[in-house]
């Protein structure tokens, strides 16, 4: 029986010249949005968590030196009438890459949606 997910992707997102981890978090999630739509308007793309070593509080996963931030970016799209999990992971990055081809995807997290 084929089953629908929901599969998030993450992806490392770089954005040059800005002063601010702040301006690097919205420029990633702008240009991020943009390359997805107008064909891809159904991926939903928000930034990363990473929690920290010391108190393990949850905060933006992104990072920048000399005017040069990396951003965590995660990608979540659903995946309807698929054989498995396997197979929606695999659409999802097709789906997803083929918007943002230079961008570095790794799987993680699919979960099953439940029926309405």
């Amino acid at each position: 029986m084929d089953t629908d997910y929901t599969v998030a992707l993450e992806g490392a997102w770089m954005v040059e010249d800005v002063e601010e981890i702040e301006d690097a978090v919205s420029v990633a999630v702008s240009e991020a949005g943009k390359s997805l739509n107008p064909d891809k308007d159904y991926v939903e793309v928000e930034v990363g968590l990473m929690n920290c070593p010391a108190c393990n509080e949850a905060f933006d996963s992104a990072c920048m030196f000399a005017g040069t931030a990396l951003v965590g970016l995660v990608f979540e799209i659903n995946v309807y009438n698929v054989e498995s999990e396997d197979h929606a992971e695999k659409i999802a990055k097709q789906e997803v890459g083929e918007a943002i081809p230079d961008v570095p995807l790794e799987v993680v997290d699919v979960f099953e949606k439940e029926d309405k």
